[in-house]
């Protein structure tokens, strides 16, 4: 059980504390408990109330629509616009409360008591990638410093590693794939989680990961000669060329095929799909799990 300040609340969930005082106030949409010396603090429970209200107001509703709301119906509400169900959105919202607590354990724990019961694969689609895009939301918004974010995409990263080396080696192998972020290119979960996928289904797979130089890469791909290229560009005001790249590749290795994904290539979907090679040789991806499709 956590025990947050209203400064805390305001933190986590971009509420100013002023407004906080004048819904508990006005419409007693959380009241907070006392100490012996008589200091507000707030409970795990509270906090989570709040981040869907945050939410919901954040959509258009009027908070005095809110409060007319029972708790069950605002959460209800919220799962409108999280796409999850109940499950899931309460184990995301105490992830979060874990990484604002810097509480490993509980970290570790939330994610063990998912992957028992939905799966490894699973637990990294429903459970982390839609905590991972809520980091990034209370990031943006300045509610959450990039230290925490840190210490989440750390233990998140270590766990991928370990489920990496875990994957039962094959002798036959169908594949290989080289798996690269280009150069400015550093968050890498979406990589390593494909990086889990290929190499659980009997391929092979040269991990080069972030930050990869062009001149290098081209020389690995000469080397290698891999079967399958794909990289991510999460950066969606990245000014990485990835179509020049893929020109670049297609010079030294005209029979590779390309996987692309990330925000900056699905904005220029269009100019992928005027490419005569599209979904010939070279591909666009939404999400981790598609490269399924390719196994």
């Amino acid at each position: 059980m956590g025990y947050y300040s209203i400064k805390d609340i305001e933190s986590l969930t971009g509420i100013k504390a002023h407004t906080i005082r004048i819904w508990e106030q006005r419409y007693r949409l959380v009241l907070p408990k006392r100490t012996d010396s008589n200091i507000r603090f707030y409970e795990d429970d509270d906090v989570k109330l709040l981040l869907n209200v945050a939410l919901l107001n954040r959509k258009g509703y009027k908070i005095s629509k809110i409060a007319e709301l029972s708790k069950t119906d605002i959460r209800m509400s919220a799962l409108k616009y999280s796409k999850k169900n109940t499950e899931y959105e309460d184990s995301i919202n105490s992830l979060v409360l874990a990484t604002y607590n810097l509480n490993e354990n509980t970290f570790n724990k939330i994610f063990s008591d998912f992957v028992q019961t939905e799966g490894f694969e699973n637990t990294i689609q429903r459970l982390i990638f839609p905590f991972l895009q809520r980091i990034g939301d209370l990031w943006v918004t300045n509610s959450l410093h990039p230290a925490l974010e840190h210490f989440a995409s750390n233990i998140i990263v270590k766990k991928l590693h370990y489920a990496i080396e875990s994957v039962t080696k094959t002798k036959n192998k169908f594949f290989k794939f080289l798996l690269f972020l280009p150069p400015g290119e550093m968050h890498e979960i979406g990589l390593l989680y494909t990086n889990y996928l290929i190499r659980s289904r009997g391929h092979e797979v040269i991990y080069i990961g972030q930050n990869t130089p062009f001149n290098n890469l081209l020389e690995i791909i000469k080397n290698n000669n891999p079967d399958y290229l794909l990289t991510v560009y999460t950066n969606c005001q990245s000014e990485i060329d990835s179509i020049k790249l893929y020109e670049s590749i297609i010079e030294i290795k005209p029979d590779v095929k390309i996987i692309f994904s990330g925000c900056s290539v699905l904005n220029k979907l269009s100019k992928f799909k005027s490419l005569p090679a599209y979904n010939k040789s070279v591909f666009v991806i939404d999400q981790p799990k598609e490269i399924h499709k390719f196994l």
